[in-house]
Formats: C-alpha cells, structure tokens, sequence
C-alpha cells in the first residue's frame, strides 16, 4: 500500500497529484498534506487522481473533510482524472452531485 502525493503552489492555487492507493493505511498521509491547505483563505484545489488505482471509503472521508474545509474557507475545490472505477464511488455515494468532479484533466495539473 503506497501513495505518493506531489503539492505545487501558487498564491491560492494549490495543484495535488496523487499516485498509488487510497485506503485506511495512506489517507492520513493524504489528510496531513491536503488539510492544511484547504485552510488557506480563498484557495482553488485541483486534484488530479489520474494514477490512483484504488481508493476505498477513507479516501472518500479525506475528500469530504478537505471539501468542507476549502468551502467553509470561500475556495473552490475540484478533482479530475477519474477512472471510471472512481467516477462510479462518487456517483454511488451521492459526493458527485456536491463534489466538482472531472474525469478530464484540463490544462494546469501536470
């Protein structure tokens, strides 16, 4: 079970591209990197899930909580490139109707 999160920032712009498996054992590791972040006053997150292979209902409970957080803090938050796999998680528990979500990447996470 492996992870790897790779973090650009710019001003309020904050890119995330993880790698590997989301599960009970790396989503601390995920909500340690990205909570801070989602604090940051008028923040834009992309996160690029393009080389996830698996991600499980923890996974799902980091996205929840940095999404409130980037809210609550007048950001905009938005995940791209999901398989179909994670497109269907979103769209089964209901996070795709409130989550902005893409399975195309759109110029700026690289």
């Amino acid at each position: 079970m492996n992870i790897t999160i790779d973090l650009k920032e710019n001003d309020t712009l904050v890119q995330a591209k993880i790698s590997g498996e989301i599960d009970a054992y790396t989503a601390p590791k995920l909500r340690e990197s990205l909570f801070p972040l989602s604090e940051k006053e008028a923040v834009e997150m992309v996160v690029d899930l393009s080389e996830v292979s698996y991600m499980d209902s923890t996974g799902l409970g980091v996205f929840v909580g940095v999404f409130k957080n980037v809210r609550s803090n007048n950001g905009k938050f938005q995940i791209v490139g999901l398989s179909e796999r994670l497109k269907r998680l979103f769209e089964i528990t209901g996070l795709a109707d409130i989550i902005d979500i893409n399975s195309q990447i759109e110029g700026g996470v690289q």
